[in-house]
């Protein structure tokens, strides 16, 4: 999702966008502004409508948190009262609307047949193990008979993440940092995570890069520093070449240091709901070596033992690291655990809106290789999905991305298309590091029973 989001707002709210010209006179005081309500506020040298959703007392200063309306929540932020214009209108909350239970039923969604790049049958009629391509659930996202007005689905994005499965208190849709301190790394975070109130006074945050601890004081990280001698990940070395290494972490057994990468990654991912119970996950950790250690770059989480059978259940590449390949490289390792173990994967569902675009991005130059580079002349969505351990579900969702499903004599075939030509000579020209397979060891962990039971 872009800075900008979808206008599909009412009309009255639409209006509001435009600024009215100020008046000489304020129009409202500071005690007026109750959470909800909407006010004007300077940013970047623009008046943008921006919701009230909180106040705090710092420093003897009233600072206010704010959404932008139609904007992503990635921008919300705390300000000062000199940035809200007085002069302008104050808007009060809306009315809370009653909500209607909605009953969700359950359909069961019949497997598909083999789509292949030679048509193979002349039956004009959809046969009855054949795949429904007009309605692929690659995203999980709810079936049109379950779906929420435009108005209630912008304001779950808005407020609640793509995955949180309980109503959050108010609190956790304010960011409660400014700025956080990774090592030697300065960064902004997104969101709210739930570190102690006591080490967000300062809205400033320390966490050294090789153990996760904490601080609040500058002071205290730097004094931690000297004395810490935790160089890596505190698990097992399953991967390494000469640009990154891999580490397999047991939730049950390092749960500090999980906990605490599970907090670190709240700040980033808005959607996260899981930070305390680690026992029943393991955690892949990428890292880059240099003279002090080795530095995380990114991890994914997976569940000891999904019913979904679901090979990522949480991913991030830290911002530091971001937009330099490391996703795909992620992405890449986390097959590589599913071919391993001889299953199919995909993420776990909903993915955010930058999971999603990553995912795909990673589908997209897998499959445009296989076709493009294969011996197979004659090769059917099943048996792309065994070479790659990818879903028949995240293939096809793929291929209709590529427009490369066509429908001929009664059958779906695969078509090599124009574009695809291009985005395959595009990725050839490209300089990436791809993870070598054999290189990787490791072998599938088998948990008993008892080591699956998560108590405390």
């Amino acid at each position: 999702m872009s800075d900008s989001e979808d206008s599909g707002s009412d009309p009255e709210e639409a209006r509001r966008l435009t600024p009215p010209d100020p008046t000489e006179d304020e129009q409202f005081k500071p005690f007026e502004m109750v959470s909800g309500c909407q006010v004007y506020t300077e940013k970047n040298g623009k008046y943008l409508l921006a919701e009230v959703l909180g106040s705090q007392l710092r420093k003897d200063k009233t600072v206010y948190y704010v959404h932008y309306v139609m904007y992503n929540k990635r921008l919300d932020e705390w300000i000062d009262q000199d940035k809200i214009d007085f002069h302008r209108p104050v808007y009060p909350p809306r009315p809370q609307e009653k909500k209607e239970k909605k009953h969700k039923k359950k359909s069961k969604k019949k497997s598909g047949g083999e789509i292949r790049t030679k048509a193979q049958s002349k039956h004009d009629s959809l046969k009855e193990d054949e795949v429904d391509l007009d309605n692929l659930n690659v995203q999980g996202l709810i079936k049109e008979s379950e779906k929420l007005s435009r108005q209630d689905e912008l304001e779950k994005l808005r407020t609640g993440g793509s995955m949180m499965q309980s109503d959050v208190h108010a609190t956790a849709r304010m960011r409660n940092f400014n700025k956080v301190f990774i090592g030697n790394h300065e960064v902004e975070p997104w969101y709210f995570s739930p570190y102690p109130v006591e080490y967000t006074e300062d809205g400033v945050l320390y966490i050294d890069d090789f153990s996760l601890q904490y601080f609040s004081s500058k002071k205290q990280f730097e004094r931690f520093r000297t004395k810490s001698t935790l160089r890596h990940p505190p698990g097992n070395e399953i991967y390494r070449d000469d640009y990154v290494s891999f580490f397999e972490i047991d939730g049950k057994k390092q749960r500090t240091w999980c906990r605490n990468l599970c907090l670190l990654s709240k700040l980033f991912l808005d959607h996260k709901t899981l930070y305390y119970d680690v026992d029943p996950f393991l955690f892949y950790c990428m890292t880059r070596r240099d003279e002090f250690g080795y530095h995380l770059v990114g991890y994914f989480s997976k569940e000891k033992e999904s019913a979904d059978n679901y090979n990522v259940a949480c991913i991030l590449t830290l911002p530091q690291y971001q937009r330099h390949g490391y996703g795909k490289l992620l992405i890449q390792f986390s097959y590589e655990l599913s071919k391993k173990e001889g299953k199919l994967g995909s993420p776990e569902k909903p993915l955010s809106d930058l999971g999603l675009l990553s995912y795909r991005a990673y589908w997209t130059e897998t499959i445009v290789n296989l076709l493009m580079e294969g011996s197979i002349s004659d090769i059917s969505i099943d048996e792309i999905s065994q070479i790659t351990s990818m879903t028949t579900t995240d293939i096809l969702h793929t291929l209709q991305t590529l427009s490369m499903l066509k429908y001929y004599k009664g059958q779906h075939i695969i078509c090599i298309t124009d574009q695809v030509i291009v985005a395959y000579e595009k990725l050839q020209k490209k300089k990436r590091h791809l993870l070598d397979p054999s290189k990787l060891v490791w072998k599938p962990p088998v948990f008993t029973a008892a080591q699956l039971r998560f108590g405390w």
